[in-house]
């Protein structure tokens, strides 16, 4: 007897929606096709969605230990499981941070009785824990490392040349960079301690602090004979620069800076707009359209990193940098779908094919042997994104009022359907390990 059927639906196999059913045992897809055999202890009629992959989202932040009255990860697997997400990548910025493997055990554990979906954290870079970084190929639920250039929310910064080399050289999997140039940053701070709004952030950490970080750092990598993954690009120029340099790197952008623009976003949200690096002119939102339609990106994520209202409240630049989204990415993107930004295989390719693919892991796609991980979502249904509606502890989200046509019914990890048209079912988070 199988464990789960999907049917009625139209399901992404292939590169096209088939209609297809789907059979799950032991938290594997068994069976794909028109007409699915035998009995299933549970089975769904999912008729007028669609099932695509388990999307996955690559960086979030969902700040515990230290940081709770901003994010669990219990309270944040609920968002992701609310927007569609099957497995999320936590960052390290924690306090303290994440820097050891007793610490990536702690989470693993912690995660396993609390998270809805998949789970895997990066273990931060420091100036002192290379020996504990190179064992993280041999870590459950650890994803990679994850290198702070320039300074962001949290005391992790790594940015010394030979110190950078030594992590490249010596360490196994993916490394993620946070690349802004911390010298240039605090030679600039001038500029941001004169401005009286979150106008001044862009101005602050302008263009020059973000490209000269990045090929700084695709040297480095070119030089140490390996890859590096470099996140959350803001500019242009980079996707410029990176386009000639995909030999030495992977790209991710992130939806708040193909949805939002200056200065129209800091005009209307203020300090709730404000992140590193930060959102910039129509211009550079368009130049990262571009890389992201001709293949430059390679994946995305949502980069969640919540702050509390009394927090951003605090004027800038006292504010601190960051803005919730596990919950909204998927809606997000589907909408660019729905308005023709983006196809929506370009989309499954950024948010489950090449992170499985980046990553080593047995997800990404619906065939036989796979994870059965399924993000379930109606393509003609138009909802309004609301602050109430969002798991986050935080309760706001930047995206508030704003219509969106596509969104997440169903979220199946590992299958068991954790979300259902918007409530949480039951926990089905196990720990993610990618291979090296």
């Amino acid at each position: 007897m199988h464990d789960l059927i999907l049917k009625g639906a139209n399901v992404y196999k292939d590169g096209d929606l088939q209609p297809l059913s789907i059979a799950v045992k032991g938290g594997k897809i068994v069976e794909v096709g028109e007409n699915i055999s035998g009995e299933a202890k549970k089975t769904l009629d999912l008729s007028g969605k669609t099932v695509l992959p388990g999307l996955i989202d690559s960086q979030v932040h969902f700040r515990e230990p230290g940081l709770i009255h901003k994010e669990e990860i219990e309270t944040g697997s609920m968002a992701a499981a609310l927007g569609g997400v099957c497995t999320f990548f936590e960052m390290p910025n924690t306090s303290p941070p994440t820097t050891s493997v007793e610490s990536i055990k702690e989470k693993v554990e912690k995660a396993k009785k609390v998270s809805y979906v998949n789970f895997a954290f990066f273990m931060g870079a420091t100036q002192h824990n290379l020996e504990e970084l190179k064992k993280i190929t041999d870590l459950e639920g650890c994803c990679g490392i994850k290198i702070f250039l320039g300074s962001s929310t949290g005391s992790l910064l790594l940015f010394e040349r030979e110190a950078l080399l030594n992590v490249f050289k010596n360490t196994k999997g993916m490394i993620s960079c946070h690349s802004e140039n911390e010298d240039l940053l605090n030679e600039r701070k001038p500029v941001r301690d004169k401005a009286t709004t979150a106008h001044g952030h862009p101005e602050w950490r302008n263009v020059e602090t973000a490209l000269s970080s990045t090929q700084r750092l695709v040297k480095l990598a070119r030089e140490a004979g390996r890859k590096v993954h470099v996140l959350h690009i803001t500019t242009k120029d980079e996707i410029n620069f990176l386009r000639e340099n995909k030999d030495a790197c992977t790209v991710e952008v992130l939806p708040q800076h193909l949805t939002l623009f200056a200065p129209e976003c800091y005009d209307r949200l203020g300090t709730y707009a404000q992140m590193n690096p930060p959102i910039r002119t129509k211009d550079h939102q368009e130049g990262i359209w571009k890389g992201l339609v001709d293949g430059t990106v390679d994946v995305m994520g949502s980069d969640h990193a919540p702050h509390t209202r009394e927090e951003k409240d605090q004027g800038y630049p006292n504010s601190p940098s960051g803005m919730p989204g596990v919950q909204t990415i998927i809606p997000l993107m589907l909408n660019h779908v729905s308005e023709g930004r983006l196809t929506l295989n370009r989309m499954i390719e950024l948010l489950a094919e090449k992170p499985s693919e980046l990553w080593h892991l047995n997800k990404g796609k619906i065939e036989v042997g796979k994870d059965a991980d399924f993000t379930v979502v109606d393509l003609e249904r138009v909802v309004e994104i609301k602050d109430e509606d969002q798991a986050s502890r935080v309760g706001w989200t930047p995206f508030h009022g704003m219509k969106v046509k596509g969104w997440p019914t169903h979220t199946i990890v590992g299958g068991t359907v954790v979300m259902e048209e918007g409530k949480l079912i039951e926990r089905g988070g196990k720990p993610v390990t990618p291979g090296h």
